[in-house]
């Protein structure tokens, strides 16, 4: 059951939709977003990304017997002794991909290629840089070196048959696709990709190729949310610029609403601003107007807007509340596409998609992995803040001389000022109750590898 965002409220303590804590927002959108239920069969190489829709069960044991781990010599790990140096004769060599046949009698030993079956009855591999040959052909292993079972891998070591080898929910990285691989499986069910919607708006706003004029600013919001999505895996559907006007607005939010699963937005959410946008949103689904106490990136709207089955009731919904109410009624109707209006600033963009909007298109996705943990780094310089909301600033980590991790900003932290974005590579995070920093403090790292 899809709950309307009244009933979501209720359930969130404190909530407050003119100061809410950047940590409730995750909280919040976590109960508005559901996974999407349609199943695709992709052939392997077609998997990266995708998220995994059921369960895979290992069809048999990886690896299916015991290997050798190193080039070196196979033996019974019995025949090691303390304190004394072990005297072995290869009487044979296991090739990788052919099980040796053979006999080992007490003193000998056969040499052995990594990935090699072990030769039955043996159970410890000695590394060949390890090992001293003498003219006879002997082999001379120094005391005190292996253990008994030391370099060799164990069947199903990787995978057991019949266990799970990736749970539903695992977005495929490369690892997942050579296990998969290494099942033999040249096909894999996953969800189907999320399609999302994306379109600026203002009459400020111009797009590449309109010649510049007085007091207009070209888009770049509409490629930064293009490249966020494209790392996603995310199908985008991009509707460029639609300007400040409520015939247009509607038709773009609806036409969204009809082939998008989300609907990104960004600019003209912030309270007592001269558009049209808030007021569509309003008049078209079901809709909050928060306040989030963060910087940058205070003002954004979430909700759904609703589809043409359920058009008629949400209009008539909206009509009976005011545009500066900061939610719509209880009552208005759930379907449609789900709605993030983002900011109008550049990094305000940025952020508020890393902090928010990621994590809900990934649990849209269908993914159930855990969000990627927060590192730990060094200022290396003091940052001022107060304690009451949270502040996200370009940052640059970068490894000390004592192996330690670093950071500092990257200059001007506007929240227009995309140069500083570009310097960086992650997100110093100053957390709601935190105070100043002083440089040698610690602080939180949200860092870019493999999502900007």
């Amino acid at each position: 059951m899809t709950l309307s965002l009244a009933a979501i409220a209720e359930r969130l303590q404190g909530y407050d939709p003119q100061a809410l804590a950047a940590s409730d927002v995750n909280l919040f959108l976590a109960e508005m977003v559901s996974p999407v239920t349609e199943i695709n069969t992709v052939g392997i190489f077609d998997a990266l990304g995708r998220v995994l829709a059921q369960d895979i069960v290992s069809p048999f044991s990886v690896p299916p017997h015991d290997n050798s781990a190193m080039d070196g010599y196979a033996f019974h790990g019995t025949a090691l002794q303390a304190g004394t140096a072990l005297i072995l004769t290869p009487v044979g060599t296991a090739m990788a991909g052919a099980a040796w046949r053979g006999t080992v009698a007490p003193g000998q030993c056969v040499k052995i290629m990594t990935g090699a079956v072990m030769p039955d009855g043996l159970d410890t591999v000695v590394p060949q840089e390890f090992v001293t040959r003498h003219d006879d052909g002997r082999i001379t292993i120094p005391a005190g070196l292996l253990h008994p079972g030391d370099n060799r891998r164990l069947a199903g070591e990787d995978l057991l048959q019949g266990g799970v080898a990736l749970p539903a929910g695992e977005r495929l990285g490369p690892a997942a696709l050579g296990l998969l691989a290494s099942l033999g499986l040249a096909t894999v069910p996953v969800w189907r990709r999320l399609r999302v919607a994306y379109f600026s708006t203002g009459n400020e706003i111009l797009s590449l190729g309109e010649a510049p004029r007085e007091g207009a600013v070209y888009d770049s919001n509409r490629y930064t949310v293009f490249g966020l999505l494209q790392r996603l895996g995310i199908e985008v559907i991009d509707m460029g610029v639609v300007r400040d006007e409520p015939a247009l607005l509607e038709a773009a939010f609806l036409e969204a609403a009809r082939r998008a699963d989300a609907i990104i937005t960004s600019g003209g959410v912030s309270v007592g601003e001269a558009d049209h946008t808030r007021t569509m949103m309003k008049k078209l689904g079901d809709v909050a107007f928060w306040r989030i106490a963060m910087r940058p990136g205070r003002p954004m709207a979430v909700g759904r807007i609703n589809n043409a089955e359920n058009q008629a009731i949400s209009a008539s919904s909206a009509s009976a509340s005011s545009v500066d109410s900061y939610q719509n009624d209880i009552n208005a109707p759930t379907g449609g596409a789900v709605l993030f209006g983002l900011p109008g600033n550049p990094v305000a963009v940025m952020v508020t998609f890393l902090a928010f909007v990621r994590p809900a298109l990934l649990r849209m996705m269908g993914s159930t992995r855990a969000a990627p943990p927060l590192l730990r780094a060094i200022s290396t310089e003091p940052m001022r803040k107060k304690p009451g909301r949270t502040e996200y600033q370009r940052g640059l980590v970068t490894t000390a001389a004592d192996g330690t991790l670093q950071v500092r900003t990257t200059g001007n932290q506007g929240s227009g000022v995309l140069s500083s974005m570009v310097q960086a590579n992650g997100l110093i995070v100053l957390h709601h109750g935190q105070a100043s920093v002083a440089a040698g403090e610690e602080v939180d790292v949200m860092v870019f590898e493999g999502v900007v």
